[in-house]
């Protein structure tokens, strides 16, 4: 298989997450304890949450669907855990409603201490 025409260099993934880190991470800092900053899937989980959403799309006749990421947090305190979830949409351009139909994807494991990408 050929490498996907969306990927980036690491360079430059490790520059974006350099900027994050910068710009935004110390606004989330509390009580001097950093924030989650990385979620993980496995690729069994990833592979079978695309199937559900291709599969629920095809029988709601949504030729191109997308998935969208938001940022969430496991609760509304500020020592809640800081998490991801994946939401299925109905096409793929920025602005595509999400599928409520479909249910998003969570559970992810939290890097903590937060695992940094410059390595």
């Amino acid at each position: 298989m050929a490498k996907p025409q969306n990927c980036i260099p690491v360079s430059e993934a490790k520059t974006m997450y350099t900027n994050w880190q910068q710009s935004r991470a110390p606004k989330l800092v509390r009580d001097s304890d950093p924030e989650v900053s990385d979620v993980i899937f496995t690729l069994a989980e990833l592979e079978e949450f695309i199937e559900y959403v291709k599969d629920g799309s095809a029988d709601a006749e949504i030729s191109d669907p997308g998935i969208r990421i938001y940022f969430a947090a496991t609760g509304q305190d500020s020592k809640s855990t800081a998490t991801v979830f994946l939401a299925p949409t109905i096409g793929i351009n920025a602005n595509s409603p999400n599928n409520y139909n479909l249910e998003p994807l969570n559970r992810g494991t939290t890097g903590w201490p937060p695992n940094d990408y410059d390595n």
